[in-house]
């Protein structure tokens, strides 16, 4: 049989030997070539507290709007939400209402979410805060005011059935499964006395029902698999993460003589970006307060590349397949 036409024994090995490629990755690295960078916005307002220690609820609609336009790359704030939510759909917002009122997800930043949601038609009864608890809830200053739901998910209930990726199983929050068709994830930026860095992935962990059991090795490889979960997967759509004050060491609880005033935003649709761009702006911060780096400390966060392996495909960790948006 000529080359021109092959045996069947011959057809199958090459089947094999793409299969075999394929298998190896390659055809996966090759997408992630051509794929275009993630955006990553990082908008600052040296003035965003005005005269006064809390920030301006106008100062702060102004630098979400810079953010969500450059990230969306959109000329207005509501065509920029209409890339992420549509009408009709009901929105999470994710926040992270640990460290109480003197460092959680700010209730002026998700006041001005509401209201850009509200005008890109989103209703404001289907619109729902949540976290793990409606006690850390409280404690952040989040309660139902008008139509406005906010649910803890000691409320709210969590599956039956466990969910399932790599080495995790967990129970998952109703409100993420049931309720939202869409999430916005709305972390801080903390240090992290275990996993080195939290912020966007490692919010998910409010999400599950045992998120004790994840912080071995440093939640390696646990904060991606978490991520991996079908609901966490399909469901966030953007990540907004508060920095309008870091949390650089002594985290994740509140500790103010290590929390400097950042009055910034950082936004994306990749996850594993924001967080590397996160533990950048960090490392940063320690050095200037003369504190060892996270490596040096033994807390380097590397979930975060496990988040970009072939396996998980969260995002990039690879600064050059980022495009930074410094505003």
């Amino acid at each position: 049989m000529s080359a021109l036409h092959p045996t069947r024994r011959q057809f199958l090995g090459t089947v094999a030997v793409g299969a075999a490629l394929a298998g190896s990755g390659r055809l996966s690295r090759l997408a992630a070539e051509l794929a275009p960078p993630s955006k990553v916005a990082i908008a600052r307002d040296p003035a965003l507290r005005g005269s006064g220690t809390s920030p301006d609820s106008s100062r702060v609609l102004q630098l979400l709007d810079r953010a969500m336009q450059a990230c969306c790359d959109r000329d207005n704030p509501a065509e920029a939400w209409k890339r992420i939510v549509a009408r009709g759909q009901t929105v999470g917002l994710k926040v992270n209402c640990l460290g109480g009122r003197g460092l959680s997800t700010g209730t002026v930043l998700v006041d001005a979410i509401c209201e850009r949601l509200q005008q890109a038609g989103i209703r404001e009864e289907d619109i729902i805060v949540w976290d793990r608890s409606e006690t850390d809830l409280e404690e952040g200053g989040y309660r139902n005011r008008g139509k406005l739901r906010v649910i803890g998910n000691d409320r709210g209930g969590y599956e039956d059935d466990l969910a399932v990726f790599g080495e995790v199983g967990s129970r998952l929050t109703r409100t993420l499964t049931r309720t939202c068709d869409v999430v916005i994830n709305l972390p801080l930026l903390k240090d992290h006395g275990i996993t080195g860095v939290t912020a966007a992935l490692k919010n998910f962990y409010g999400a599950v029902h045992n998120p004790n059991k994840y912080h071995p090795n440093g939640g390696n490889p646990y904060v991606a698999d978490v991520n991996m979960l079908e609901p966490v997967r399909n469901k966030v759509r953007l990540h907004i993460c508060d920095v309008f004050a870091l949390q650089y060491e002594g985290g994740p609880a509140y500790q103010p003589h290590w929390n400097s005033k950042e009055n910034t935003l950082i936004v994306s649709r990749d996850p594993v970006a924001l967080d590397y761009t996160g533990w950048q702006m960090i490392e940063r911060k320690r050095a200037e307060k003369g504190l060892p780096s996270l490596a040096a400390a033994k807390r380097a966060p590397e979930y975060i590349a496990t988040a970009a392996d072939a396996r998980h495909r969260l995002g990039t960790n690879d600064p050059h397949r980022m495009e930074i948006l410094e505003l």
